[in-house]
């Protein structure tokens, strides 16, 4: 037998009568555990000295790492408890990656300590602390481990030595926890639970932070996508929580799961603050007593891009997001153009309805005129964009840069691009410049970076001046407001926002808005200023979005044909005994409004297409849902019997102070409704099932998929399909 003394027993022997450790050697011995981790990282960056290095989250990695590597080595399976473990990041680390110890490598240590058998020893794992702090597992701030008991010593195997720990590691180690009798069997036993309860997840490629919670599934308004990493640390949180169970066959399943990228985690989501307008359900109505109706035109798009977003995002959307006639004015419709000096006409369809065979609907289409992008005037545009904190997403700020560069390849030469940004104060971020200078734009777009609160009073005061800067004779000058809609600073009173905004409107300037993000998006107020701006306002949720908005539909968006359109209808009561209008409840407008150019309404852009349905009852019909009168009515004579209504349409051309009237009778007549009748047709139906409309019976979801897909017709962009599979998606979550 070699008399050499074992190098194990030597070390041993110096451990129980270690010296009194002194400020340098714990100095030293942070330095080593430092410069290995760095190496066992892989990392190349020059070694800091000790007290420039935080011990954050990432170094207590660094130990978890080190126990995976070194797992297998006998110094490390002769060790029990945590003392030894720090040991071994203090001392033994450094050498076996320096080399096999040997007696040269060692301190002046006995040698006379019996021999002990590294193959029989017990080994402790040492779970890595875990939190709910996402902060915390992103590495961005160091964990606060529970305190070590000094009336409860670690539990340590008979042979085990006790040994100094140094100071910095005492306040960072977790209490270990006691391996449980059966530790085998019921480690797989949680495994097989884990695996379960967390294997779909972990194939799928997102979820959303209440979606963990709940155990995978959706709950209403559930926040934002998570990435991957959230879900990979939600399947070992079992295995890495202080207090789960321990032996060498969890150490062995918890080295087989890859722990979590610190830069791949995602904040937790913000509270949802979102809020919506909307306005109670369009009753249904008698003719003989209120037999007009009227209300403003509206072509903004915002709660159909909203409701997509809920829907993909695996819940169903509020009800009060869900306006009708802003789903069904979402999609391209092929109506007759406008003839002669008209700036739009109107295409009537009178066909059944699908939900109840003993109605009909009265489609309405009104289709724009598209002057030559010659007779276009020139455009000044003012970006207004809000940097504040709440923009500091991926599906907000970033998206929103993005969006922006796509719309500049549509600009002219003598159209001009100026900047403002806003948070906790607004600053003019490019000067007016040439749309042909893309470069310098685009320099300023991708320098903004999210901040601060929410300027938005102040933003929109210098936007307006910046505009009027830069308005000439015969041009269009409009802000377009890019936000996720927190107003938090200044104006933030609808009702204050629209008579500053209206104020404004008279010089001449409109004001677009475009929607970013979800969790505190405040569709209130960006309805409240673009409705009152003579402008737009859309939700944009994807870079496809984004280009149908700003791109295939800019002209619409940006160069209004008509101000102040309004539509008026006066139903016959001999033929029709009730109707109601579907959607436009945050339009409805009083009777003597039509006839006053004082009162704002919508405007319709060049080439924008707008949809009004009407669900109309004739007298006598098994639906009424109305009884007779008791005493009557008087309802004057109608001129032609075979009249359903009439329709009048009130606009005010561009510059113009007065308004003129567009006049049609609406006729039952004999054609098969168009393709687009009826789809727009199957868009009411489905944005009803959303809101929760009481109108339509029976009808169900796969009947409105049911119509959707017979009506499709041509679909160049996909946009309709897109509708039927958001159906489909709605089906699916309304059963759950």
């Amino acid at each position: 037998m070699d008399d050499k003394p074992d190098p194990l027993d030597a070390l041993k022997a110096a451990l129980r009568n270690p010296p009194a450790p002194d400020g340098d050697a714990r100095a030293a011995a942070m330095r080593l555990a430092m410069e290995n981790y760095d190496r066992l990282q892989g990392s190349t960056e020059p070694l800091r000295p000790n007290d420039d290095r935080p011990l954050k989250a990432g170094f207590l990695m660094g130990v978890f790492t080190m126990f995976k590597a070194l797992k297998t080595k006998p110094l490390l399976a002769a060790s029990t408890s945590v003392a030894a473990v720090c040991l071994g990041i203090f001392v033994v680390l450094p050498l076996t990656e320096k080399g096999p110890l040997t007696e040269a490598s060692l301190p002046d240590v006995r040698a006379d300590a019996p021999r002990q058998n590294p193959e029989a020893a017990v080994v402790d794992a040492v779970p890595v602390p875990a939190t709910t702090d996402d902060a915390v597992v992103a590495g961005q701030i160091a964990p606060t481990p529970p305190p070590v008991a000094q009336d409860q010593p670690a539990q340590m195997a008979q042979d085990a030595v006790v040994v100094p720990v140094p100071e910095p590691m005492v306040e960072m180690m977790p209490k270990p926890a006691p391996v449980p009798e059966g530790a085998a069997a019921a480690i797989g036993k949680e495994k097989a639970k884990t695996e379960a309860d967390y294997g779909a997840l972990a194939a799928s490629p997102q979820v959303t932070a209440d979606e963990l919670a709940q155990g995978g599934q959706a709950q209403p308004n559930a926040g934002s996508p998570l990435p991957l990493a959230r879900k990979r640390a939600a399947i070992t949180d079992k295995f890495t929580a202080p207090g789960a169970l321990a032996d060498t066959e969890a150490m062995a399943y918890l080295s087989e799961a890859p722990m979590p990228a610190a830069t791949d985690m995602a904040a937790p989501p913000l509270e949802n603050t979102e809020s919506f307008a909307n306005a109670p359900v369009n009753p249904v109505k008698i003719t003989a007593v209120d037999p007009v109706s009227t209300f403003s035109i509206d072509v903004d798009t915002a709660s159909y891009a909203v409701v997509r977003s809920s829907l993909n995002a695996g819940f169903l959307p509020d009800p009060a997001s869900v306006r009708v006639e802003e789903m069904v004015n979402y999609f391209p419709y092929a109506y007759a153009a406008p003839d002669g000096d008209q700036a739009f006409r109107p295409s009537i369809t009178v066909m059944p309805t699908p939900w109840n065979p003993n109605t009909r609907l009265v489609h309405i289409g009104i289709q724009g005129e598209m002057p030559t992008i010659a007779n276009r005037p020139p455009l000044n545009l003012v970006f207004l964009i809000d940097t504040s904190g709440s923009m500091d997403e991926p599906n907000k700020l970033p998206l929103l840069k993005q969006s922006l560069s796509l719309m500049l390849t549509q600009l002219r030469p003598e159209d001009q691009v100026a900047i403002v940004a806003y948070a906790g104060s607004a600053g003019q971020v490019l000067a007016p410049t040439m749309a042909t200078d893309k470069a310098a734009i685009l320099r300023a777009l991708d320098n903004l970076a999210a901040g601060g609160s929410t300027a938005g009073a102040e933003g929109l005061q210098l936007a307006y001046q910046v505009a009027a800067s830069m308005a000439q004779d015969g041009e269009v000058s409009r802000v377009l407001l890019a936000t996720d809609g927190d107003f938090n600073v200044g104006i933030d009173d609808p009702d204050a926002l629209k008579t500053y905004i209206a104020e404004k409107r008279k010089s001449g300037t409109y004001l677009s808005v475009l929607g970013f993000g979800r969790g505190n998006l405040d569709d209130a107020t960006m309805q409240a200023l673009a409705q009152n701006g003579n402008g737009q306002a859309a939700y944009i949720d994807t870079l496809n979005e984004a280009r149908k908005v700003l791109v295939d539909q800019l002209t619409g968006a940006l160069y209004p044909i008509a101000n102040n359109v309004k539509i008026q209808v006066e139903w016959n009561p001999a033929q029709v005994a009730e109707y109601r209008l579907i959607g436009y409840e945050t339009r409805a407008l009083n009777r003597e409004d039509f006839n006053n150019d004082a009162v704002d309404a919508g405007d319709i852009g060049a080439g924008t297409s707008v949809t009004a349905i009407y669900e109309i009852t004739a007298p006598g019909s098994p639906a009424l849902l109305n009884d007779p009168l008791r005493y009557g009515t008087s309802a004057a004579p109608t001129e032609s019997g075979a009249e359903l209504g009439f329709l009048r349409l009130r606009s005010v051309a561009p510059g113009a102070s007065t308004s003129t009237l567009q006049e049609t009778a609406i006729r039952s007549g004999d054609a098969a409704p168009s393709d687009d009748a009826r789809f727009g047709a199957a868009i009411a139906g489905f944005g009803q099932l959303l809101s929760g409309a009481t109108y339509l019976g029976d009808w169900s979801w796969d009947q409105a998929i049911e119509q959707a897909l017979a009506a499709r017709g041509t679909d160049d962009f996909g946009y309709r399909i897109e509708a039927v599979n958001l159906m489909r998606l709605a089906k699916g979550l309304s059963a759950q």
